[in-house]
């Protein structure tokens, strides 16, 4: 992907559009060759979600009925590399904590801050309120990672493609399909923090969800 520096500000993130799954997903019946990131599989050691972080890093694993796919190649930059698989562990700690049903659920905390923390606890929230958890799948594609023009901060984007992923009704365990469209895919940017202080990951620090993004399902 695209390696080059650019110039931003943080109050360029200063909206973010609402990530909430009973308004994604698809029906199950489209062929994978109708969804742009559904033939992608979880053959990549980094694809599945059900994992843990190293050494102090907090339990991000998630029950079997749900599963993150990153699709993402691997940058050849170290920092690119690591503000990239960081990203994917703010995203798999969203995950956790909408699982856990915890507003306050620490993993989300260990690798974000700000406005990016906010986001998911808004998330987490929203799901507590709504009584429902994910269910399926979802898969991230057409990475992006750039450092910006300080040298220091780096923008992460990709895309998302949701017509695989479900809320389901905690009481009833009712799953809540809905039809593939263009509301299925979102386009994901995250600025991330470098390692600072006590801290050993990046952490995202703002989060920009922009939804119905059309290059995403191109």
């Amino acid at each position: 992907m695209a390696r080059r520096a650019l110039t931003t500000t943080t109050a360029a993130f200063a909206t973010t559009a609402a990530l909430l799954l009973t308004a994604c997903g698809g029906s199950g019946d489209k062929s994978s060759d109708d969804i742009k990131g559904a033939d992608k599989g979880s053959s990549s050691p980094s694809a599945s979600a059900s994992a843990t972080t190293g050494g102090d890093g907090p339990d991000l694993g998630l029950p079997k009925d749900v599963d993150l796919v990153f699709d993402f190649d691997k940058p050849s930059d170290e920092k690119h590399s690591a503000a990239l698989a960081d990203a994917q562990n703010y995203l798999r700690a969203m995950y956790h904590g909408i699982v856990a049903q915890d507003p306050n659920d620490p993993a989300y905390q260990y690798y974000s801050g700000g406005q990016a923390a906010q986001y998911v606890k808004s998330q987490i929230e929203a799901s507590v309120k709504g009584g429902w958890t994910p269910f399926g799948t979802e898969k991230y594609y057409d990475e992006d990672v750039t450092t910006l023009s300080d040298g220091k901060r780096t923008l992460v984007t990709f895309c998302s493609n949701q017509a695989k992923i479900y809320s389901k009704d905690i009481k009833s365990g009712k799953v809540n399909r809905t039809e593939e469209s263009l509301n299925s895919y979102l386009k994901f940017r995250l600025l991330m923090l470098p390692p600072s202080g006590s801290s050993q990951v990046w952490k995202a620090q703002t989060t920009e969800v922009v939804g119905k993004a059309k290059e995403c399902r191109a």
